[in-house]
């Protein structure tokens, strides 16, 4: 089984974390390759040129790869680790979740504010409900997330999930079915990994409850 309950599937594909040794869907994991002068980059968008290494997207996981030396292993190579490296994949997952819900918005496939959230949950359009870590809990307990996993996302601050939405803070969003909200949960969840319950914990929750 995968993250989030998902069973292996052989057509997707997988890699082999340097920190847990054990071998995940790469949706799961963060990309880093070695840059020509051997400094290890994160490559969140995987994209980069150069022989991947591979984590697993959970803070506790990346640190270890930090304190122990796992990339320069990993590499084959002396290399130098930034300090703030796990901090560079933390943000540049913030990046890219907002840009992939501003995409989504544009697609018209996104929408923000507590009465059109709601009225997406009560049409069934909303696949997902997105709700800000920082939102006040009384303010979100009104909304509750579709049934099935992946129907909930709680990483990013009002702030941040203004950015997506163009606005300065947003609390509630919601998003239509389809290949790029796919593609939001997906790194929604590395961020998770990455931030854990900041914030403290969130009202909605991925599988609705009575």
């Amino acid at each position: 089984m995968g993250r989030a309950g998902r069973t292996k599937n052989r057509e997707v594909a997988e890699r082999r974390c340097i920190v847990t040794r054990k071998v995940q869907p790469v949706s799961d994991m963060i990309r880093f390759v070695a840059a020509p002068d051997a400094r290890i980059v994160p490559d969140v968008l995987g994209k980069l040129p150069g022989r991947g290494i591979w984590v697993i997207a959970e803070r506790e996981a990346l640190e270890k790869a930090v304190a122990k030396g796992l990339f320069g292993r990993a590499a084959k190579q002396a290399v130098t680790v930034p300090e703030n490296l796990v901090d560079e994949v933390e943000a540049q997952l913030v990046r890219r979740v907002i840009d992939l819900v501003s995409l989504a918005r544009k697609a018209g496939r996104a929408v923000a504010g507590y009465e059109k959230v709601k009225s997406w949950l009560a049409s069934g359009e909303a696949r997902v409900l997105i709700q800000a870590l920082d939102g006040s809990g009384r303010g979100k307990s009104k909304l509750r997330s579709p049934e099935g996993k992946g129907s909930f996302i709680g990483v990013l601050k009002a702030s941040e999930l203004g950015l997506a939405f163009g606005r300065e803070n947003v609390i509630h969003g919601a998003l239509a079915a389809g290949g790029l909200t796919t593609r939001v949960v997906e790194e929604a969840a590395k961020l998770k990994g990455l931030r854990g319950n900041v914030g403290g914990s969130s009202t909605g929750k991925d599988t609705k409850t009575t």
